[in-house]
């Protein structure tokens, strides 16, 4: 199938919605205290594409190596990473169920603590040198991806007085060219904290299901890692909810 970049904002009175109004978070919901500050509010500027921005340049697929995908070593230390180690694994499907070979998925997550690799996250959680919090692959012939890393913890966050966001995983996927990048969150079943959690929260309460991965025995390796199930859907009415581009991802 061929990819195609996501739905056009479509405006409304007094709001400006993207795609689905159904299944896509609104640009401005207030809990989540961010969007208050970067949400439009007057309709976008549609900017014709470009040839080379519709065709080109797409991933580097040549550079992915099996390694890129353990989360668990790649940091190239030699030494494994710390936490419970848990496999995530689905498919990439179109609208029609057909599986989307070839699609460069990368994954980023705090680790076992709480805390991100980042220069900006310096609340007093321990970092582990031997973690990264990066990964990606490519979805072989039957759109299934794989990734080895370990259970990442929850962090505070600071929306609001006491906020923590749930463990989650981020996911970029990528087709044949730039504007095709889509940016979701995967979380964990039985979090009490997603609750409470605004962002998860500003998905329309059918589609949030769409996010939370499933305990998957049968992905699961016998004194070794557990294994979680996440399908993601590009769009049609059963479409993983995506992030816009220019949010700001926590």
């Amino acid at each position: 199938m061929a990819w195609k970049p996501s739905d056009p904002v479509q405006t409304t009175i007094g709001a400006i919605i993207r795609g689905d109004a159904a299944v896509f978070p609104p640009f401005l919901y207030e809990a989540y205290r961010s969007t208050l500050r970067r949400a439009p509010s007057q309709p976008l500027v549609d900017v014709p594409l470009t040839l080379t921005e519709l065709t080109g340049p797409g991933p580097a697929n040549s550079a992915i190596t099996p390694e890129d995908a353990d989360l668990t070593r790649n940091a190239g230390t030699g030494a494994e990473a710390l936490g419970q180690r848990i496999i995530v694994s689905g498919r990439v499907r179109d609208e029609r169920g057909a599986p989307v070979p070839g699609t460069l998925i990368e994954a980023w997550q705090a680790n076992a603590g709480g805390r991100y690799l980042h220069q900006q996250d310096s609340w007093p959680a321990p970092l582990d040198p031997n973690f990264l919090g990066i990964g990606r692959c490519l979805t072989d012939a039957r759109g299934v991806y794989r990734f080895l890393t370990i259970r990442p913890g929850a962090y505070p966050w600071r929306n609001d007085a006491n906020a923590w966001r749930p463990a989650h995983i981020h996911f970029s996927l990528l087709g044949p060219a730039t504007v095709s990048r889509l940016v979701t969150q995967m979380y964990f079943p039985d979090d009490p904290l997603l609750a409470l959690d605004p962002i998860f929260q500003s998905v329309p309460e059918a589609a949030r299901a769409r996010l939370i991965a499933a305990y998957a025995h049968d992905l699961t390796e016998a004194e070794w890692a557990l294994g979680y199930r996440f399908d993601i859907v590009l769009r049609g009415s059963e479409a993983t909810p995506f992030e816009h581009a220019v949010e700001n991802v926590r």
